[in-house]
């Protein structure tokens, strides 16, 4: 006795064997990170920069975090569009402060530690739009163009582009 095909499968899917093949339609889904407040506020900074606040963050709990909120006041770009500058840059300045007054029980060098982690990728993620504006040739090109597209790079295009991300 053969097993009946479960919920939602065709029997054609279910035997292979009669020619028939799974179904390739499917329902696309996207996930999206939802940040709060202070997680959204991290800046997209040059990638030499958020290595700097990493290895800060490491040694002195809060104190990249620190050095990273002035950046915001230069123009690095944040995922909170609709907010003020001088917002960010005391969303960030709270975040420092969290992380040095927490840091006594360990809990605030770690948020620390992930914190300039969080600074390393944005700028790795935002530092691939380099490669858009460097010529592209070869067959490298193509791949180049692929993996942009398949990064989703989050830096906002309607702003000119400045270096800063």
């Amino acid at each position: 006795m053969e097993p009946s095909p479960k919920d939602g499968e065709s029997a054609a899917a279910a035997e292979p064997g009669r020619g028939g093949t799974a179904p390739s339609s499917g329902v696309v889904v996207q996930v999206r990170e939802k940040k709060g407040p202070l997680r959204a506020a991290i800046p997209y900074m040059p990638f030499p920069v958020a290595v700097i606040c990493l290895f800060l963050n490491t040694f002195v709990p809060g104190l990249g975090t620190f050095v990273s909120a002035f950046t915001v006041l230069c123009g690095a770009r944040t995922d909170l569009p609709d907010r003020h500058r001088c917002c960010v840059f005391w969303l960030n300045i709270a975040a420092a402060l969290i992380q040095i007054l927490t840091a006594i029980v360990m809990v605030g060098w770690i948020m620390s530690i992930f914190w300039g982690m969080d600074m390393v990728i944005l700028a790795s993620k935002c530092s691939g739009l380099a490669l858009l504006s460097a010529p592209l040739c070869g067959n490298g090109a193509v791949s180049q163009i692929m993996a942009l597209q398949a990064t989703r790079l989050h830096c906002r295009e309607e702003e000119p582009w400045d270096g800063l991300c």
